[in-house]
């Protein structure tokens, strides 16, 4: 039995919504044990009033937590003591395999590489994010590319990026069920010598690889789909990542704007709702879950802060799933065939 350890305190909605979301996902997966990390008391009198499945939810007490706005550094120094800490340390010590937290980014991140040990051949460590685009793939007709990293590595040699590539195409393998992933490097044109000197290099190494490398892409290829997984810092990621969220929210206050503006308009708003209606839940963030954090020996993803229930719900799923397909294995295994 898989053992998915979640950080019951970690989000703006903690603990009420993430409690909520693990008693759901104990009734869903039926080969898992989830083990809350968090106040003891303050979960015990949350988890009897919700349906879920006794005999897999236990809880783990750990007193105090990080707010979503503390300063990552200070606050592990501060409270080791931690929800997101101790929840880093059970899978650290062998007794949970994957890690669930919706709380603050840095601080998660900063708690698995100071107790976790990178897979073999992973130099660096990469935050993933999905993104809608045009183009779908895979056997589920996956509407969402992976970009990585977003933020985990601002600073990047080749190697780095080469193992991004690897860890960025077997999780789209087991996520998306996409048998062979197209990988790109972004950069500012689609010329094997355009871009730094780390992508002109990962870009000479990913070409004798085995993976489905179709070479460089440019930034407005990245809505298209062009690519199934998008290589890059971490700088370059976090920001390509905050512009496609501004934009989706853009348009949703244009289309407030032009509402109260003319009738016209209200009635073209009206005759593409149903548009409009499929954007919003492509967009969703909720349905998948959160972003993976590659390159340690043990899957953790990373929730939105504002996650709900069913955001959790399905974050703690994503876990299972990676845990079930090995995904760590697959990586270790692909890293040793190019080394």
């Amino acid at each position: 039995m898989h053992r998915i350890v979640v950080d019951a305190m970690g989000g703006d909605l903690a603990p009420d919504e993430i409690v909520q979301g693990a008693a759901e996902a104990s009734l869903a997966l039926t080969n898992a044990e989830i083990i809350l990390v968090g106040d003891a008391t303050v979960i015990g009198r949350l988890l009897p009033r919700l349906r879920h499945d006794g005999g897999r939810v236990r809880v783990h007490h750990a007193p105090t937590f990080i707010d979503m706005h503390d300063k990552p550094g200070e606050a592990l120094a501060q409270k080791p003591d931690s929800s997101i800490a101790v929840a880093a340390e059970l899978v650290a010590r062998g007794e949970g395999d994957a890690l669930v937290s919706a709380g603050n980014t840095g601080a998660s991140v900063l708690a698995c590489a100071q107790q976790w040990k990178l897979v073999d051949g992973i130099t660096r460590a990469a935050l993933a994010a999905v993104y809608p685009t045009e183009l779908r793939r895979g056997e589920k007709d996956d509407p969402f590319s992976l970009i990585l990293d977003v933020g985990a590595t601002v600073d990047v040699v080749a190697e780095d990026l080469v193992g991004f590539a690897v860890m960025g195409s077997a999780y789209a393998k087991l996520v998306s069920n996409n048998r062979r992933p197209r990988v790109a490097l972004l950069s500012n044109g689609t010329e094997p010598t355009k871009g730094p000197a780390a992508v002109v290099a990962a870009h000479a190494r990913l070409l004798t690889s085995d993976l489905n490398f179709i070479g460089n892409i440019e930034g407005l290829d990245i809505p298209r789909g062009v690519a199934d997984v998008v290589v890059t810092d971490g700088f370059t990621g976090n920001v390509v990542l905050k512009m496609l969220e501004g934009v989706t929210e853009t348009v949703v206050r244009l289309a407030r704007y032009a509402h109260k503006e003319r009738l016209s308009w209200r009635l073209g708003l009206f005759a593409l709702s149903s548009a409009i209606d499929q954007l919003k839940e492509l967009t969703d963030w909720h349905q998948y879950g959160g972003a993976p954090l590659l390159g340690f020996a043990h899957p953790f993803i990373k929730a939105h802060g504002r996650s709900n229930a069913r955001a959790m719900t399905n974050a703690i799923k994503v876990a299972h799933k990676a845990l079930v397909g090995d995904l760590c294995g697959n990586i270790s295994r692909t890293m040793a065939e190019l080394a």
